[in-house]
């Protein structure tokens, strides 16, 4: 944030209003989107569906509309073990249903692929990157991770969590649990206790693959509205967290310690 504020201010150190109102936008919001190999084709393409569908639809315009300028500015990339190379889409504003579809379209434009391994901290990193760099300011920066994993390659997950909250940003979470995952206690309980952070955080799980686009419409209508979910599942408050978040690390290692 204070480096996009850097470039947007003049010499003078203030900031001239028509710029300040061109840039500025209600969420900067980053869509990270898992893409490994954990998930097959099929759940891969009904998943990019789901988000094409949610960015289209009449709820998610009207939320964008709802707000107190009117309008967001939205990213997206994929990631497993790492960042998907061409797989980011850059900073979009949608004020409009045009805008909107025509982001929905890039997306639905992309390849569908998978990648090896799950590294929650690499998204969440590329998703400070990106709102650093952005060119808006936004009134909540929100970095939206969905994932069917535990973090088990790049840096430790909390650490990079922990950061990117204190910096001020926001990290929901999209749990896909259409089968048991690595997460003893539940995907969503380790996005709760691991991975989601900031002021009103939440967490969604998706059971059912046919619930995903619903869900995804969901978050996305909470994220921009600002709205907190009821959740079932919440980190309690300078706790330490019940879930091993590095339980993800642990059992990759085991797997070839046998």
């Amino acid at each position: 944030m204070l480096t996009s504020l850097a470039v947007l201010m003049g010499l003078s150190g203030v900031m001239p209003t028509a710029q300040a109102a061109a840039n500025e936008v209600d969420v900067t919001l980053v869509l990270a989107v898992d893409t490994s190999r954990s998930m097959d084709f099929e759940e891969i393409g009904i998943q990019r569906d789901g988000y094409v569908e949610a960015l289209k639809h009449k709820e998610f315009i009207d939320a964008v509309k709802g707000g107190l300028t009117g309008r967001i500015a939205i990213s997206y990339f994929e990631w497993a073990g790492y960042v998907v190379q061409g797989s980011v889409i850059d900073w979009q504003v949608i004020a409009t249903e045009q805008d909107a579809i025509a982001f929905a379209d890039k997306l639905d434009a992309r390849p569908i692929g998978t990648q090896r391994r799950t590294s929650i901290s690499t998204a969440i990193a590329q998703g400070v990157s990106m709102i650093i760099a952005s060119p808006f300011r936004g009134r909540r920066e929100v970095i939206d991770v969905s994932g069917d994993g535990p973090n088990n390659s790049g840096n430790p997950v909390t650490p990079v969590r922990d950061k990117a909250v204190a910096s001020g940003m926001v990290i929901n979470g999209l749990a896909l649990m259409l089968r048991p995952s690595d997460a003893p206690d539940g995907l969503d309980k380790y996005y709760a206790d691991c991975v989601i952070g900031g002021p009103g955080a939440f967490v969604l799980p998706v059971r059912k693959i046919e619930d995903f686009a619903v869900a995804v419409r969901r978050k996305l209508v909470m994220e921009i509205s600002g709205l907190s979910l009821p959740a079932t599942v919440q980190p309690i408050a300078g706790a330490e967290p019940a879930t091993d978040c590095l339980i993800g690390e642990k059992q990759w290692r085991d797997m070839f310690d046998r």
